[in-house]
């Protein structure tokens, strides 16, 4: 809609039109009144804490981007539904709450943190390390901007950051779990278990007879729902990311070149030295000393005799640039290995360097970075390509083009996707062709025919979309799905078979018989898993079998379906053992850590409650039911 406004009044006429709903929509709020809109909750707003509003705007942008870090986390995106069966909805609200309620805290108390601390936390941030290990200006500026943070935002954000962080590490200290818990916990956590068990399989459950036309009608009535085919989709999209357009780029030499030579000091390895010294008050003694080297005595000799710790002595294997005393520096770089230098004037002395091992420097050759070189000058120009051709796929989106239209016209290569269900696949089972980690399906279910959709950020670029046809679900017939319904009544006759097979192995388990023997009896061996914990992956055993384990007691059975019922395991618990407890092993005190922080956290959120209460609270449902999806429904 409001692409089509921008349209319509891009000409004379349209803006005389505009002109007039413009005042009628200004009437009507003088008449209506825009009271609610600066008190209290305005439909813009989502919550309010304190004097703190959060707009649903803010909102939407906090959600998505936290639902899209999730959907690259678990490989494959979250649709609202499934964020809301998570809860994940009402956690980021709580999280975002918090986070205004500490800034409230914080302006209370009148905490400020200093520019320099700031700016040392971004410093030390990997994110914003170049190619050699320092703070890179213009990576800075790329990632922020690609995250929508100015200069300004981004280090006035995290001076918020630096100051929740200290309020929440005053209100966490001293916090220790208990030795009782950590006993428990760790007894908990270490406990092994030792079983014996028998697989059965198709094997065990016997013969399973072809199924009658009307047996498997009946099947098939009774299931219907398991075979419906899903809603498809049909989606146009275009990817607009540095990564795709960088590939377009062609990067000479001698730009590579200029760059390397720019950066070569950055990205050579300095020689390095092992250098001692030893600074004596003045020349006359230095030279003394040196004179008793050259005589037989050793350097160390000298250095016990004054008294000297290693850590006097000894300044390392260290470049020329980290030694202090730019004198000393230049005599220890001026030495051969082994070597004494004559007394050196410094700033705290006249001091006798001596040189050990020596590790030259490297100077990388242009042709062991020239590849790497010229993928960071093609990912830069890809980036401003990017905004370029940003604003133009808005330009034609916002002139009526659909996406296929618009890429076509700026000579992109759009993909569409004739049918594709929520689960990203094709009608013949397999793998839509969508960019890993694209949360495309997603958003084009919640979407429909005809909307005009936003742009999805992704990978420091954006794919624009079009829904282009929905292929409601359907039943289907028998027909068109007898081998699966007969496999699927296959695999449920097996599955009750080796149930009732395993149920009565157990009833004789329970009555004095032998494992060994009710195994034979029905074809299988017996294997054994030993010493194994409750979050064991073992091979051949499948994970309900370790978790059915320590719900069972010593030398009790047990039996338990495994991979979705064509396979049954029934087992007896053997052994159970508790090690003992050393409270100085890294397991332990790792543990430790992992209670301390999780106290913390429970305290921080204590403290977040009690501000909340004080400062004043209040939620708009009715915004964030709409920007979290909940009333699309």
């Amino acid at each position: 809609m409001l692409r089509g406004m921008r349209k319509a009044s891009s000409n004379w006429l349209g803006k005389t039109i505009m002109a007039v709903v413009m005042g009628v929509l200004i009437v009507s709020f003088g008449v209506w009144g825009i009271a609610d809109i600066f008190k209290g909750f305005g439909q813009s707003t989502l919550a309010k804490i304190g004097s703190t509003e959060i707009s649903a705007e803010q909102f939407r942008q906090i959600y998505t981007d936290r639902l899209q870090q999730l959907g690259r986390q678990f490989g494959k995106p979250l649709s609202p539904d499934q964020a809301r069966a998570f809860g994940l909805d009402r956690q980021v609200l709580q999280q975002t709450l918090a986070e205004a309620a500490m800034d409230e805290e914080a302006r209370r108390m009148g905490l400020n943190q200093s520019n320099e601390e700031v700016l040392r936390t971004i410093y030390n941030d990997p994110n914003f390390k170049g190619l050699n290990g320092q703070f890179d200006a213009q990576r800075f500026q790329s990632v922020i901007r690609n995250f929508g943070f100015t200069e300004g935002r981004y280090i006035a954000e995290q001076r918020r950051v630096g100051l929740r962080r200290q309020i929440a590490s005053t209100i966490s200290a001293g916090v220790e779990p208990s030795k009782s818990m950590i006993e428990a916990l760790t007894r908990f956590q270490n406990e092994q278990r030792s079983i014996d068990y028998v697989k059965l399989d198709a094997a065990q459950a016997g013969t399973i007879e072809t199924p009658s036309p009307e047996a498997l009608a009946a099947y098939f009535e009774d299931h219907k729902v398991q075979f419906r085919a899903p809603e498809y989709r049909k989606i146009a999209f275009v990817a607009i990311t540095p990564e795709a357009i960088g590939k377009w780029e062609t990067v000479s030499d001698d730009d590579a070149r200029k760059l390397f030579e720019q950066r070569r000091d950055q990205i050579s390895t300095p020689e390095k030295r092992e250098v001692s010294q030893i600074v004596f008050p003045n020349v006359d003694e230095a030279q003394a000393a040196r004179t008793r080297m050259t005589s037989g005595t050793s350097f160390d000799d000298i250095a016990n005799e004054r008294k000297l710790n290693v850590s006097d002595v000894n300044l390392g294997l260290v470049t020329k640039s980290a030694i202090l005393d730019p004198a000393v520096g230049d005599a220890a770089f001026a030495l051969s290995s082994g070597d004494i230098s004559q007394p050196v004037q410094g700033r705290f002395g006249v001091a006798l360097v001596k040189v050990g091992k020596i590790e030259p420097g490297v100077t990388p050759s242009y042709e062991s970075f020239a590849q790497q070189i010229k993928n960071q000058i093609a990912s830069e120009r890809a980036r401003t390509k990017v905004a370029e051709l940003r604003d133009k796929m808005e330009d034609e989106r916002g002139g009526g083009a659909g996406v296929l239209e618009a890429a076509q016209k700026l000579g992109l290569t759009p993909v569409t996707i004739d049918a594709v269900d929520r689960s990203g696949r094709l009608p013949d089972g397999q793998l839509a062709p969508i960019p890993p980690k694209l949360e495309l399906v997603s958003q084009a279910f919640n979407s429909d025919v005809g909307v005009d959709n936003d742009p999805i950020q992704f990978n420091a670029g954006y794919v624009w979309y079009d829904v282009l046809g929905v292929t409601p679900s359907r039943e289907r017939n028998l027909d068109e799905v007898r081998p699966q319904v007969e496999a699927k009544w296959r695999e449920d006759q097996i599955s009750a078979k080796l149930r009732a097979k395993a149920t009565e192995i157990v009833q004789k388990l329970d009555t004095g018989g032998k494992l060994a023997d009710e195994a034979a009896a029905v074809g299988a061996k017996v294997e054994a898993a030993i010493n194994f914990q409750r979050d064991a992956s073992l091979p051949g055993v499948p994970a309900a079998v370790v978790t059915a384990a320590f719900r069972t007691a010593k030398d009790n059975d047990g039996q338990t379906p495994a991979a979705g019922g064509s396979e049954w395991i029934v087992f007896r618990v053997t052994d159970v053992t508790v090690p003992p407890i050393d409270f100085a092993s890294n397991e332990v005190k790792k543990l430790q850590e992992a209670v301390r922080r999780s106290l913390s956290d429970e305290q921080v959120a204590q403290y977040v409650t009690k501000i909340e209460a004080d400062i004043g609270m209040t939620v708009n449902e009715a915004a964030f039911a709409q920007v979290t999806g909940a009333n699309s429904n």
